[in-house]
């Protein structure tokens, strides 16, 4: 199998070297290649029954050529020299018809990585469909038999993938990355006399014996949705908030995107020139972690070619630095972060205290543990979502509510973090423990 894989290798670098002689030898001034092939196996059972089965095999060459400050890119998936001289050519044509842009071109080259530690990322899965379907059936099983309350499902999914992917470029720079991704998922319906509730639960890891156990997946599923039974309207109010773990992650992401290069020299970020101010409170710190070891966002080089660095983005509530790709980096006047394709396990480091802890401090609010809909605007910084949860009296959940809308402003909500829990959850590229906000506008009845 390492002989298969180091063919793959081999085949992907061919493709890469190819490609950079050719369009040198018609007229490029630069000229950057990433190659990749993948696999992988999906499927999902529903009602202890295989309701769909999908392999995928794919592998493709993206080609970006300069004529000095004029720019164009092609790809294919047909890796023969022919199809590679036609794609060079597709390239260079739509450079020779784009207007210049000073900002173009490839990374300074002392920026490109040159040390490539090994992250551990691959850890790939020889599952055949009738065991995956057995881990799918088993998790939805856990899930179903939990309660006599639970009589449906929307299904047990299991998805395994692996990947490899050669980036090259003019100055000699040579970048291979190989990964594999395994998660298993759960959802079910329950139903009493107030209606019906849906939730879910799933995992995802780098190596397959890393992703929790499908019993465990299946009870976590059955928890999360018996507890919504009866859910209730409330009140407009005005109240703490405090997120979930679950869905915390998504004011991580809506930070990233504030303070990414793109947002930032289109003058669309509400954070616009806000480097070295005070964003959170002085107990808050964030930060990327590009060489976590099994991070599932973890790469020693971008897209670009760029060498990553573990760094604070936030460190005693201060912006530190931002997301910035070369391109949004030569716009802004600054220098590359390493951030082309976004941020690398972008983390909130988190508290001492668990949820039971910051809903007595809390006291008086709504906890958070779902989000509906994209209500966020990120030029403006105005945030409205569709929200489900819990209402919490003298630091206790009292009973699930639904049908209710969130608001506040991000900048204010940022500065309003008044806690964040011990319970980080990685679920991907992000990672958030809970997170109490001091107030935040409650629309219900």
């Amino acid at each position: 199998m390492s002989s298969e894989k180091s063919r793959e290798e081999q085949e992907l670098t061919r493709v890469a070297q190819q490609c950079l002689e050719l369009a040198k030898a018609r007229g490029a001034s630069a000229t950057e290649v990433g190659a990749s092939s993948g696999k992988g196996l999906s499927l999902t059972v529903r009602l202890g029954e295989v309701e769909s089965v999908e392999y995928h095999r794919d592998k493709s060459v993206g080609v970006t050529v300069y004529l000095g400050e004029c720019k164009g890119s092609a790809s294919s998936s047909d890796f023969s020299t022919q199809a590679l001289k036609e794609t060079v050519e597709a390239a260079l044509n739509i450079a020779r018809h784009t207007a210049p842009d000073p900002f173009s071109g490839l990374a300074d080259a002392d920026l490109l990585a040159r040390e490539f530690p090994d992250l551990d990322l691959y850890h790939p899965w020889d599952v055949d469909p009738d065991t995956a379907a057995e881990i799918a059936r088993q998790c939805e099983e856990a899930a179903r038999s939990a309660d006599p309350r639970i009589q449906n499902s929307e299904g047990g999914s299991i998805s395994t993938g692996e990947g490899m992917s050669v980036s090259a470029n003019s100055l000699g720079f040579v970048g291979v990355s190989r990964g594999s991704r395994h998660s298993l998922s759960c959802s079910v319906i329950a139903e009493d006399e107030q209606g019906m509730q849906r939730d879910y639960w799933y995992d995802v890891a780098r190596r397959h014996e890393d992703v929790a156990r499908p019993e465990e997946i299946g009870r976590i599923c059955a928890e999360r949705t018996l507890r919504r039974l009866g859910a209730r309207k409330i009140s407009t109010c005005t109240v703490p908030v405090l997120f979930e773990n679950q869905v915390a992650s998504s004011l991580l992401g809506h930070f990233a995107q504030a303070i990414s290069g793109g947002s930032l020299y289109r003058k669309a970020s509400f954070l616009q020139d806000s480097l070295g101010q005070t964003i959170f409170p002085p107990h808050i710190r964030i930060y990327e972690e590009p060489l976590r070891r099994r991070g599932l966002a973890s790469a020693s080089f971008d897209g670009d070619g760029v060498a990553t660095h573990n760094r604070d983005l936030i460190h005693d509530g201060v912006l530190q630095s931002y997301l910035l790709d070369v391109y949004s980096a030569r716009k802004l006047g600054l220098q590359s972060t390493g951030n082309a394709g976004g941020a690398h396990n972008l983390t909130l480091a988190p508290g001492s205290e668990d949820l039971a802890a910051l809903l007595q401090q809390m006291g008086r609010g709504l906890l958070v543990t779902e989000l509906i809909g994209f209500g966020v605007n990120g030029v403006t910084g105005d945030y409205s979502r569709g929200a489900a949860g819990f209402w919490v009296e003298n630091g206790e959940i009292q009973y699930p509510v639904e049908e209710i809308t969130i608001a506040g402003h991000l900048r204010e909500m940022f500065a309003g973090f008044v806690a964040v829990g011990s319970d980080l959850l990685i679920h991907g590229g992000t990672g958030s423990p809970s997170i109490l906000i001091d107030k935040m506008t409650v629309a219900g009845n």
